[in-house]
């Protein structure tokens, strides 16, 4: 991943502007000389942190890493593949085009109106795409970890979330995965332009997680088991590491969810059902939809995702951790 031409170009820029400071230093008239070599030298200089900015960027875009690929074959019985597409619906935003299975794939920057930062797909995660040349341990990896079968970080992937999953649940995933029909063509590589490299020295697209085995989800049914599936949602993204909410900061990510610390005590479980089953709040409105100019269109509360991927037990779990959890003051939403 590497934009060949954007960097010569800016080799080029510096080479050129430093030349002419070099030229200017020559003149005799001392005001033109002086002038001269300060404007030039100005001029290289932009081009010249540009260029390392985006350097540094390709280089954390083709970064190498090596944790371990399990050896491991997931038997794929029909448990597992039905519990495996139960969890899967949480892949469905980022990698189909209209949040439907078959997972085959979308053009990530188009679907969500990122920046022009090059080519981003969601990949193709259905045997007509790459998977078929993986391994059950390299997807494992992949989906707990963030780590791509040559090595890099995967992008935008939300590892972070993912690696909650327990040995079980990422077994059952890939039975699911391996089980879809064929559909669409290889996902074609992701491409990086030199504004990409550059933007990645402010926000970071890679998901790299550390080396992730041996977890065992809780009993169902307990508390402790409601907490493993607000973590496997990945409701933290959105409502912060204690779930006291988050600000809306105007940058990149998740959209800031209010504190739950403070909300869910107040609902009863019917109220909170209700909501996963409807989108309807206990005051009566309804959750806002974000709709682009791409045509995508989602609840900014992703609550029909998280319905699909969790059963009526799961989600009265969840309510039984949340609605049991101390307040914790967070920022004002």
């Amino acid at each position: 991943m590497f934009d060949v031409v954007g960097v010569l170009v800016l080799f080029a820029l510096v080479a050129l502007f430093g030349f002419l400071a070099t030229r200017a230093w020559k003149l005799k008239n001392g005001l033109l000389r002086w002038g001269g070599v300060v404007m030039t030298g100005l001029l290289a200089v932009i081009p010249a942190a540009l260029l390392v900015l985006a350097l540094r960027g390709f280089y954390l875009l083709n970064q190498r890493f090596d944790n371990p690929v399990a050896d491991i074959r997931v038997a794929g019985t029909p448990e597992q593949i039905a519990r495996g597409q139960q969890l899967a619906h949480l892949c469905t935003s980022c990698h189909t085009t209209n949040g439907q299975f078959p997972l085959s794939g979308t053009n990530f920057v188009a679907k969500f109106e990122m920046p022009p930062l090059g080519t981003l797909y969601g990949p193709n995660l259905t045997p007509g795409g790459n998977i078929a040349d993986w391994s059950d341990g390299q997807l494992i990896r992949a989906i707990r970890e963030g780590v791509h079968k040559d090595g890099r970080s995967l992008l935008v992937m939300p590892a972070d979330t993912l690696r909650n999953l327990s040995d079980d649940d990422v077994q059952a995933l890939v039975a699911f995965l391996r089980s879809q029909p064929a559909s669409g063509e290889p996902t074609p590589a992701n491409h990086f332009s030199l504004l990409g490299a550059i933007f990645m020295n402010l926000s970071d697209f890679r998901t790299v997680q550390p080396p992730v085995a041996g977890v065992s989800a809780p009993p169902p049914g307990t508390d402790e088991y409601g907490k493993y599936m607000v973590d496997v949602l990945g409701c933290r993204s959105c409502h912060g590491e204690q779930l006291e909410g988050k600000a809306d900061t105007g940058q990149p990510g998740p959209p800031p969810g209010p504190n739950l610390t403070h909300i869910i005590p107040q609902w009863t479980e019917d109220q909170f059902m209700t909501f996963f089953n409807t989108g309807q709040l206990p005051d009566g409105s309804s959750v806002p939809i974000l709709t682009l100019s791409s045509g995508f269109s989602s609840p900014r509360m992703p609550w029909d995702e998280m319905r699909a991927s969790a059963t009526d037990d799961e989600l009265k779990a969840m309510y039984a951790y949340l609605h049991g959890l101390p307040p914790v003051d967070g920022p004002a939403q």
